[in-house]
């Protein structure tokens, strides 16, 4: 068997996995989907603009962002797309 020296971070991961900490994700399938269509959201070309947005709204936005996992700027971006192509 290979041994392998990890690091802090990476054994912090394994004892997680190890304790039973993780859990399997329900419906794998989709779930590949969703973050796939997030990949590629975000690597699409961009074009630039400035919105002037109230603190609140930007702490908002950055919050909804985490519960989403994604950066806040795409998600900004994403819900403008869904707005402009319903």
């Amino acid at each position: 068997m290979k041994y392998y020296e990890l690091d802090k971070e990476e054994q912090e991961i394994l004892d997680s996995v190890e304790r039973g900490e993780w859990k399997p994700v329900k419906n794998l399938a989709e779930e590949k989907i969703r973050l796939k269509q997030i990949a590629k959201n975000t690597l699409n070309k961009t074009r630039n603009i400035n919105l002037r947005l109230s603190e609140r709204v930007v702490a908002k936005l950055k919050a909804r962002a985490v519960k989403e996992g994604l950066p806040y700027q795409t998600l900004a971006s994403s819900v403008l797309h869904k707005f402009v192509s319903s």
